[in-house]
């Protein structure tokens, strides 16, 4: 393996030892176990395997990631749309801050009755529950990103006479894009539960509802099976967000030219040609 694969590689293993561990431990406790609730891991994987082949976990799994993706990207929108002009306007945010702090603070699940009852159990409901639920994040660390540019960079526009729009676009929000990207990321663990609770509780498919019928049922296996799969989803939906995270901000993620050095492969010595090889005294050979 040369010094370019290994440097690529590297970074996954460090983050994959762990998890491969704790399922070989899970896997070998457990391959004997006679517990009802808590049936072997390979029973558990066999049963994930054959209802994402046969039955209609699939369906289940495209229903809530359609939801986890709308909501996301609508709460996306309206956040960092909202919170660039909060950010800039200091009166609006002084305005804005005590509402903002109150619906930070209050939990979305205590809507989820209210919503079930108001706009019914069908897919929009469920977005606009993520949406209320991932929102807060999303605008609260753009409002913060937005803030900490340094009043250099603002004097430098304003001095510039760079129209409002374009400073929004090319020096705000490129500025404040680690923090929106860190809130992004807050949002979609918020994003993963809401979509959970709101399957469970008024839904005739997805994940939750999976889950709640499969536990309702007392199939075991099933019912971690349905967990699993959450699990793995909000694992995957994170990787692809670092991503993305990662091709936008090289320039926030690039290491300096020290570390860069450090992890650098040594480079041999260049070998002259023969007839021009040094001896010890000087005398070429």
């Amino acid at each position: 393996m040369n010094f370019a694969t290994w440097t690529f590689w590297k970074p996954f293993l460090r983050q994959l030892w762990l998890p491969a561990l704790v399922f070989a431990v899970l896997l070998v406790s457990t391959a004997g176990s006679t517990s009802f609730y808590f049936p072997p891991l390979t029973e558990v994987l066999d049963v994930l395997w054959t209802e994402l082949l046969h039955g209609g976990l699939v369906e289940d799994l495209w229903f809530s990631l359609r939801n986890i993706v709308l909501g996301l990207a609508l709460a996306t929108v309206v956040g960092v749309g909202a919170g660039l002009v909060i950010g800039e306007v200091r009166t609006l945010r002084l305005a804005t801050g005590p509402l903002l702090d109150f619906a930070r603070a209050t939990p979305t699940v205590g809507f989820v009755p209210v919503i079930i009852l108001t706009l019914g159990i069908g897919s929009g409901p469920k977005v606009f529950l993520i949406f209320l639920g991932s929102v807060w994040p999303i605008l609260l660390n753009t409002v913060s990103g937005v803030q900490a540019i340094g009043p250099a960079v603002h004097e430098t526009a304003r001095g510039y006479r760079i129209p409002w729009a374009l400073r929004m676009r090319r020096v705000v929000l490129p500025g404040a894009l680690p923090q929106i990207l860190a809130g992004i990321r807050v949002a979609l663990s918020i994003a993963v539960v809401l979509m959970v609770v709101s399957e469970i509780y008024g839904s005739p498919v997805g994940l939750g509802n999976f889950i709640l019928q499969s536990g309702s049922s007392f199939h075991v296996a099933e019912t971690w099976a349905g967990t699993i799969l959450i699990g793995v989803l909000g694992y995957v939906l994170s990787v692809l967000l670092l991503l993305v995270e990662h091709a936008l901000l090289g320039w926030y993620h690039q290491r300096t030219p020290r570390a860069r050095r450090a992890v650098r492969p040594p480079t041999p010595p260049a070998q002259l040609p023969s007839t021009e090889r040094a001896t010890s005294n000087g005398v070429v050979v």
